[in-house]
């Protein structure tokens, strides 16, 4: 949008006492653009996409198989080719920006269990990434370090942040090529019951899932088959003098979290990445996850100082937690059955929220009013990130994806950081023929059908809507909610923080045609508005604005 500038010169010109005539006055008109208004990120309504590293693009065919996993494993339960290089790509094609996408969650890319084993679903490989071998190595399968790098910088030149998923908890199986680790360092029993908080984090998630000692301080040696794999693999004496030099400068006892901790965040150290998602947190003790949001902090700080150039703003490190079955009502509380743990208190900025599924086919008000009303009292400075499906959610909202429009409207527009599963902005089946356990979840992204059926191009084109306009408005994700009009329903959010304010207004199940929004209150008569929707752009007039197009919905921002 363009204004214009008058500059204007007058020239009395005085020479003693005596008057000189003026010189005629000049006007220069001068066309200057509108600086568009820089919207700051905010991780409290960041909208992050998440996707299994080895389902989601196939950059490189050529790092498809190593470790000879050529075993026949069962439906989904191999790896498919998905690769660093093919997040860089779609990350360079726009992909995620054209989405709306200001973060990328993938799943663990360390180097995994080189063998197959059966959980009792089938013969599976580690093609998920949560059954680490080394965590010092990215799994060939997945790609290299530079590869790592490259995905960085490429999403941080387009805005996007990086959150990397970290494993503490648990090393992978054992397999016939993959050998326990020793006893000083993991256990192998009992079993979780889940009842209380030691029999939820003093032991193993399932059979043959060692679990990391992670609340012993006890001193340990390295595993040979660790030193032995680095001594073949040319590293062992970096690794060893990296090490030395953690431990001295921290003091921390050579028990096993600290090496895992230190593991973890030479990656924040290395390639500047932007937070991490933890796994299974509620299975350690908490006391770990402070000690991992220091050292990763550490390393941040550390990074941004070597890369002035390339920090994209001031926010610190961001960590936020699985904590299995945590629901927003719980607010500040996880309780283990006989003892209740405040994770916020522990470095998490924000908690995954496994309760919006089972709210989002209230209406919308109840969800909206719910949500905004927890994250400004009982939340307030913290954050939950909401998600209707996921990798290892076996009730997943909308499982025969039928309702793929009241999906993106309840996830994209419920307050708090929204967590899109890699197809649900494109109707991904989540139920496979054949496919046992998780596996359903986590079919091929379907590339092809979004590239050749009309129907998923639309539900892909209303998410995109409204994901851009999520990414455009922290409003909607960490701004107060209040309802304007029950019917047709408009409802305003609002974010404030210092000089930066966002307003916006949001109608939906709106009739089709013309249509009349009530905004009274929130926008004075004569300002004017924009419907990224519909494209069209209003006037507010007697409290109001009046559209007319075959939209059920409505996304009004200020016009620049």
């Amino acid at each position: 949008m363009k204004k214009l500038l008058v500059v204007m010169y007058s020239i009395p010109l005085f020479i003693g006492c005596k008057e000189v005539k003026k010189q005629p006055e000049k006007i220069q008109v001068v066309q200057q653009e509108t600086p568009k208004k820089e919207v700051p990120f905010v991780w409290e309504a960041a909208n992050v996409y998440f996707l299994l590293t080895d389902r989601f693009n196939n950059g490189n065919p050529e790092n498809d198989v190593n470790f000879g996993r050529t075993e026949e494993t069962d439906v989904l339960r191999g790896f498919m080719g998905g690769d660093l290089q093919g997040i860089t790509k779609k990350i360079e094609e726009g992909y995620f920006t054209d989405l709306g996408i200001n973060a990328i969650w993938f799943t663990p890319v360390v180097e995994q269990v080189h063998g197959a084993t059966d959980e009792g679903t089938g013969k599976t490989y580690g093609y998920h990434g949560y059954w680490a071998k080394d965590w010092t190595a990215i799994d060939p399968n997945f790609g290299t370090k530079h590869d790592l790098g490259n995905l960085v910088k490429a999403a941080h030149k387009k805005g996007i942040r990086i959150l990397l998923d970290v494993v503490l908890n648990h090393t992978g199986p054992v397999t016939d090529q993959d050998p326990v680790w020793p006893d000083d360092w993991v256990r192998t029993g009992p079993k979780c019951e889940f009842t209380t908080y030691e029999n939820t984090t003093a032991c193993t998630l399932v059979e043959n899932l060692p679990d990391i000692l992670t609340e012993s301080n006890e001193p340990v040696e390295l595993p040979d088959a660790l030193l032995a794999k680095w001594k073949e693999e040319g590293r062992l004496s970096k690794e060893l003098d990296e090490l030395q030099l953690f431990f001295e400068r921290t003091g921390y006892p050579r028990a096993p979290r600290y090496y895992i901790i230190k593991w973890l965040t030479d990656y924040i150290n290395e390639f500047g990445v932007d937070g991490f998602r933890v796994d299974t947190v509620k299975h350690v003790n908490e006391d770990v996850w402070g000690e991992l949001h220091k050292e990763a902090n550490i390393a941040f700080e550390m990074w941004k100082k070597k890369h002035e150039s390339k920090i994209l703003d001031d926010n610190p490190f961001y960590m936020v937690g699985e904590v299995y079955n945590y629901g927003i009502s719980g607010g500040r509380q996880f309780d283990f059955g006989d003892k209740k743990v405040d994770f916020f208190e522990y470095g998490f900025k924000s908690l995954i929220n496994f309760e919006l599924k089972t709210d989002a086919d209230n209406d919308y008000e109840a969800i909206f009013k719910k949500y905004s009303d927890i994250l400004n009292t009982k939340l307030k400075d913290k954050s939950v990130l909401n998600y209707l499906t996921s990798h290892d959610d076996g009730s997943p909202y909308d499982k025969e994806r039928k309702k793929p429009y009241r999906a993106a409207n309840v996830l994209l527009l419920t307050p708090g950081a929204s967590q899109v599963y890699y197809g649900d902005e494109t109707s991904r089946s989540l139920t496979i023929e054949g496919a046992e356990g998780d596996a359903t979840l986590r079919s091929f992204m379907n590339w092809e059908e979004l590239d050749s059926l009309p129907n998923v191009q639309q539900i892909h084109k209303h998410w995109q809507k409204l994901g851009q306009f999520r990414k455009n408005h922290p409003a909607i994700g960490a701004g107060k909610h209040k309802r304007l009009a029950k019917s047709p329903y408009v409802f305003s959010r609002t974010y404030v923080n210092g000089d930066f304010r966002d307003k916006v207004v949001v109608g939906l199940d709106l009739p089709k045609g013309k249509k009349s929004l009530w905004v009274k209150g929130f926008f004075g008569d004569g300002t004017k508005l924009y419907d990224t929707y519909s494209e069209t752009e209003v006037t507010v007039a007697n409290g109001k604005v009046i559209l007319d197009n075959d939209f059920d919905i409505a996304l009004l921002e200020l016009m620049e």
